[in-house]
């Protein structure tokens, strides 16, 4: 055990896997070191389970999807694309499908068949992992030590960095890999729960807890300002604690424990304003006796409804044929302009990643290289680079980890 190896890689996820394949595709000797019994546990969670790999589109996509330090990228997505993502894992025998928004996932819709491929692969080829939790890395005569809990020792001239961030970390993420960035002089950017869900002040999310919209806009303000901060249509859900889905993820890459936020939702974006009051006349006309709750009723999602029309200051059973065009633009308004304030993110061990980490400023961005420690290379979640949903992140993964294996010396 105490012979010493060309590379180490601390930690087993994708970033550190890939950049373990790369490493050794170039000859060198490599352990991956993983504190769980087996690797890559948070992406078998991943997707919902179903592992959303990469997105189908070329490398400008991705870095407008990057709303953080996407310049930092540009090298290794033109290294290792989302085409390049898709050829390796096909050539490992994972079939994968393209799905709306570009988002690939396996045909088999099973996380662990890529984790299994990944896995297996790198054993093929000669890579060796253990468990193994690591204590501290010091670097004595331009070798590193890399030393566990248990005093078990591994030698190694180059170290690669992949311990992911602090989001899940019953998965392994706990954050250790700051502490030994630190040592060696790094900065580490405040981290935070990114991709999270948010918590809402307005009660009406208890009420309408479990409904999903489907194409929904999304606006994103600063409390006391009209400045859009981020604006998507997507889906959405309300929770037993707020709102989360896709769109809201992707939306909490923007707030920030430091000010107030709060979301304009339109869930009714295919038509505008004076479609929306033709279509409530022709509903309203069409059943002029009935209660305003019955006429509107393919309007709105059953949930929904009840709620817009109590916002609207209009009741359940006020009859069709007295609502007026004052009832009318208030019912418009709330449709078309939900406003929902943010209470808070929610915690990170709920966030799909983790925003912050290692200073990109110190690393080289086409090797993944350490500018203060040579030898000393980064990829993957620990880095300061944070993307949307929709199979970015995996990208950015498997891009920074194929530059650090690929470019070890």
């Amino acid at each position: 055990m105490n012979s010493v190896i060309d590379v180490v890689v601390v930690g087993g996820g994708p970033a550190g896997i890939m950049a373990g394949i790369q490493a050794c595709l170039k000859g060198c000797s490599v352990v991956i070191l993983e504190k769980n019994k087996k690797m890559c546990r948070k992406l078998l969670i991943t997707g919902k389970g179903r592992c959303n790999v990469t997105n189908n589109s070329d490398k400008d996509n991705i870095m407008q999807n990057i709303p953080y330090n996407s310049k930092f990228m540009y090298s290794s997505l033109s290294t290792f694309s989302p085409s390049d993502v898709m050829f390796f894992i096909n050539n490992l025998g994972v079939e994968l499908k393209t799905e709306r928004g570009n988002r690939v996932f396996p045909v088999s819709d099973k996380s662990i068949d890529v984790v299994n491929a990944l896995i297996n692969y790198s054993l093929s080829i000669g890579i060796q992992n253990y468990e193994f939790n690591v204590k501290s890395i010091k670097k004595i005569d331009n070798i590193f030590h890399i030393k566990s809990y248990k005093d078990e020792l591994f030698l190694s001239k180059n170290v690669i960095l992949s311990t992911g961030g602090m989001s899940y970390p019953k998965t392994g993420s706990t954050g250790k890999g700051y502490d030994i960035s630190k040592k060696f002089g790094h900065n580490i950017i405040p981290v935070s729960p990114s991709l999270v869900g948010l918590e809402i002040i307005e009660p009406i999310f208890k009420e309408l807890q479990g409904l999903s919209l489907k194409n929904t806009v999304l606006k994103l303000y600063k409390k006391n300002s009209e400045k859009i901060i981020y604006e998507n249509l997507g889906e959405m859900v309300f929770t037993h604690f707020g709102v989360s889905g896709p769109l809201i993820l992707s939306s909490s890459l923007h707030i920030n424990k430091e000010e107030e936020f709060y979301i304009i939702l339109d869930v009714k974006p295919g038509i505008t304003k004076d479609q929306l009051d033709k279509r409530i006349i022709k509903d309203l006309s069409s059943g002029i006796n009935k209660d305003i709750i019955n006429s509107l009723e393919k309007l709105l999602p059953k949930k929904l409804l009840p709620v817009i029309l109590r916002l609207s200051n209009i009741k359940y059973d006020k009859k069709s044929n007295i609502i007026s065009k004052e009832d009318r633009d208030r019912l418009i308004s709330n449709i078309k302009s939900l406003s929902l304030s943010v209470k808070s993110l929610r915690p990170i061990d709920e966030a799909i990643i983790t925003s912050g980490g290692v200073d990109i400023s110190q690393i080289n961005p086409r090797t993944m290289e350490s500018k203060l420690e040579k030898g000393l290379y980064f990829c993957g979640e620990i880095l300061d680079i944070t993307a949307y949903t929709g199979g970015y992140n995996l990208q950015i993964a498997f891009s920074t980890g194929y530059s650090a294996g690929n470019n070890i010396l």
